[in-house]
């Protein structure tokens, strides 16, 4: 082995750190989370659902469109951690731009502050962007198979309680601050402990590259590294039905950011969101002993069957309490709904993947499945045109159908993968 090779943290060391890590930027993520935060502060800074609808498909977006470059060049790198170094530190930088402008410009002409706030969310989108492949390739290298799942677990649940902090400070800030301090405020938080987890994941090093990585193999243009991922998509049946799966996913997906617009319909108030945020929180939290056994014991493809029932569920239930004028109440049992819905989307995504793809070639198969997916990441916006021309109903009815649809890709996966063996 090279010196190149070796890293400062010894093999057994890596697991806690790559946890925390997921904690802590989980924590982050819980302080500009799209269904509850962002929905709200941009639902207040601009009264649209398509800005609603754009804030929640750009971070999607933003996620998956630059994997297929970023997939292209690590695929041809010798290590990974620089591709991960410059978009965990790069978001953090960003959200602390955000926080900065909510603070000190909070009395600009409400258009040029969305539209500045709108921007620098876009940056932070696409430079989050860049972590996944790195990530993706450095977990699926380090953590095996079997202990992944707990490992992501562990991640959800440190996170969750971190949330849960989240939550309580983003409740008493916008209590004791203007509504736009209080967001700057937990913008700030969301950097400190994005910063904190690029740390963690930088100090818990990169394993060695797989022995298989040879020159030719380096070779070629991005037009041929894609020609390349869609002939994995023609011969590979799991990762072309994994790709409807995900596809289908956004779809129940594009109604997340219009559940807190569905509360607030109902009387809910600003200060509501903290209390949202921390049920989301909870239900995140309460679930990561169900995900991770479930999943290493039963398996990644059983765990998105039981994550599947829980996408129809969600919008089925939001349109009872739309009919009924239940009140807080209702919306909290459906946001820790939607907390348990989301954490095993996520835990099940990653551990499926990371399963399909081949070792050597994993930064490859997740940025071409990412890319592929990417345009899927536009559903909120289509949601958001069906609030504006039909109804907020609308959303939740087709996100439910697409549920259903799903149950069904993931029958034939089954099918796939028993075969494959």
């Amino acid at each position: 082995m090279r010196a190149s090779d070796r890293t400062d943290c010894p093999a057994p060391g890596r697991f806690p750190r790559i946890a925390a890590a997921g904690a802590a930027f989980q924590g982050g993520a819980a302080a500009v989370d799209s269904a509850t935060v962002m929905a709200s502060l941009v639902h207040l800074l601009t009264g649209s659902a398509l800005a609603v609808g754009y804030a929640s498909a750009v971070l999607r977006l933003g996620w998956l469109l630059p994997q297929m470059v970023v997939g292209y060049l690590a695929d041809r790198a010798e290590r990974r951690m620089p591709f991960y170094i410059f978009g965990a530190f790069g978001r953090a930088a960003a959200l602390a731009l955000i926080a900065g402008l909510l603070w000190w410009c909070s009395d600009w002409p409400p258009v040029p502050l969305a539209l500045g706030f709108l921007g620098l969310w876009t940056v932070y989108a696409f430079v989050s962007g860049v972590v996944a492949v790195p990530y993706n390739d450095i977990v699926g290298r380090t953590i095996p198979s079997e202990r992944r799942s707990r490992m992501l677990a562990w991640r959800f649940f440190g996170g969750g309680l971190l949330g849960l902090a989240v939550a309580a400070v983003l409740r008493i800030a916008l209590d004791l601050l203007p509504p736009l301090e209080a967001f700057a405020l937990i913008f700030a938080v969301g950097s400190a402990l994005m910063l904190i987890s690029s740390f963690l994941f930088v100090s818990a090093g990169e394993p060695a590259p797989p022995p298989k990585r040879q020159a030719p193999q380096r070779r070629g243009s991005v037009v041929a590294f894609l020609r390349e991922g869609l002939d994995t998509v023609r011969r590979d049946p799991a990762f072309r039905q994994f790709l409807i799966f995900q596809w289908l996913g956004s779809a129940t997906l594009m109604a997340l950011p219009f559940y807190v617009v569905a509360a607030s319909g109902q009387g809910l108030d600003a200060a509501a969101v903290g209390t949202l945020l921390a049920a989301q929180t909870t239900g995140s939290l309460v679930s990561n002993p169900l995900w991770g056994r479930l999943g290493d014991r039963a398996g990644k493809l059983r765990l998105l069957e039981v994550v599947a029932v829980m996408r129809i569920a969600a919008p089925l239930l939001v349109l009872v309490l739309i009919a009924t004028g239940v009140g807080i109440a209702g919306f909290v049992v459906l946001f820790v709904l939607i907390g348990m819905m989301m954490n095993g989307v996520t835990i099940g995504f990653l551990g499926f993947l990371m399963e399909i793809s081949p070792d050597d070639r994993r930064s490859a198969y997740s940025s071409w499945f990412n890319t592929f997916a990417a345009p899927a990441a536009l559903s909120p916006i289509v949601g958001a045109a069906l609030v504006s021309i039909i109804a907020i109903e609308a959303v939740f009815v087709l996100a439910a159908l697409a549920a259903i649809a799903q149950i069904g890709v993931l029958s034939q996966m089954g099918r796939s993968m028993r075969i494959a063996r």
